[in-house]
């Protein structure tokens, strides 16, 4: 079920934003619903007779026979009625033959609805593009197969097959049943989101004066990225139950292999140590004008798990000036570095941290730093490489 957020049914003024009949006809199909409820839905022919303090009050009261399509319906029209929203919903409606209402002058919320109701899947698959450019931590796995398969777009059976095999695990972890994975196409990447419930939440609230509270399931959306060229899978998840699922059910229904996204790592940090500052080095790099290194943590272990974190302007610079060294017993766990790209005036930040996890400031600085990464020994070669 979508997340349940009280305030978008707390007043009449946000159901009233969508046109009567175009409402009429989202409430319609739980009519008996409803009518258990005390509210009695008029004809769309009719001029009036639509009680909005009493459908808040409904909506405001959900129960354990509340339709989950409902709010799902509600939801995701909310979520739509905003004016971009509008402009990618009036593009698509056109590109796919979506007849809108011949009113000049149609309210966002009008849009959504009518979209919604001719054709839900669009809606929510518009809905969901919405996060792939929200997530700015990836862990990274590549296979060690070659040579590298290649990838062929999932069918709808592959999918629906894919997402009973998460569904069984998200059911076991109680987040419910009804995950869904939409699929995006790149020019040279395949983006995957994955919709699932999280567990159960409750919120306090007050209905006419008095403590009442809302239980609902909330939603989570994962981003994961596929590269055909050099089958490597990173995704932005949760915690290591879901992205070791993600790893092998992915594996198993597109490549036939629930192994072929092994758990090894990707990234290093020893060249910072042994190569020091010529690790940085970026005059080779076309995007890139300099790099520092900002900040460096390292993992001395022990009895109290110690960590130790060093931070400068230039990190390199502040040891040469100090007379001393990077240590060589600490494990080096981290580090944040400042890089200048050409098509920036400001220096953003990028940061890695062993085995698998790359972070950026933005999505589209990836390929430029994963190009000085693989340069200066950051990537770990894989073994047929090392072979040569």
């Amino acid at each position: 079920m979508a997340t349940y957020n009280l305030r978008r049914f707390a007043h009449a003024d946000g159901l009233k934003a969508i046109a009567r009949k175009h409402l009429l006809a989202l409430l319609k199909p739980h009519k008996s619903y409803f009518d258990s409820r005390g509210l009695t839905l008029p004809p769309p022919s009719a001029s009036d007779g639509l009680d909005y303090d009493q459908l808040v009050n409904v909506l405001m009261n959900p129960g354990a026979d509340t339709p989950k399509s409902l709010l799902d319906a509600l939801f995701f029209v909310h979520e739509m009625a905003t004016p971009e929203c509008m402009d990618t919903l009036l593009q698509e409606a056109e590109t796919n033959g979506i007849s809108l209402d011949g009113k000049p002058d149609p309210t966002a919320a009008d849009v959504a609805v009518q979209v919604y109701l001719q054709d839900k899947d669009l809606l929510e698959r518009k809905h969901a593009e919405q996060y792939l450019t929200r997530p700015r931590s990836f862990e990274y796995f590549q296979t060690e197969i070659r040579p590298i398969p290649k990838f062929k777009r999932p069918t709808s059976k592959t999918l629906a097959a894919l997402e009973k095999s998460l569904d069984d695990w998200y059911e076991k972890k109680k987040r419910d049943r009804g995950s869904k994975v939409f699929v995006y196409p790149k020019k040279d990447s395949v983006w995957f989101l994955v919709r699932h419930g999280d567990p159960m939440r409750r919120e306090g609230s007050l209905v006419s004066g008095q403590p009442s509270s809302v239980f609902y399931r909330p939603e989570k959306y994962d981003v994961l990225v596929y590269e055909p060229a050099i089958g490597e899978f990173r995704m932005n998840a949760c915690n290591k139950g879901e992205k070791d699922t993600f790893r092998k059910e992915f594996g198993r229904h597109l490549f036939n292999d629930e192994d072929f996204f092994p758990g090894t790592g990707k990234y290093t940090l020893e060249p910072l140590r042994t190569d020091g500052e010529a690790s940085i080095v970026c005059t080779d790099i076309d995007g890139m004008e300099w790099v520092r290194l900002k900040e460096i943590q390292y993992f001395w272990g022990g009895a109290e798990k110690e960590i130790e974190i060093r931070k400068a302007n230039d990190i390199f610079a502040a040891y040469s000036g100090s007379g001393r060294a990077m240590p060589k017993k600490a494990r080096i766990i981290r580090a944040s570095f400042q890089v200048k790209f050409t098509d920036s005036k400001t220096a953003r930040t990028v940061t890695i941290r062993p085995s698998n996890i790359a972070q950026y400031t933005r999505d589209s600085d990836a390929s430029v730093v994963e190009d000085w990464l693989t340069r200066r020994g950051f990537i770990i070669a894989d073994q047929e490489d090392e072979s040569e």
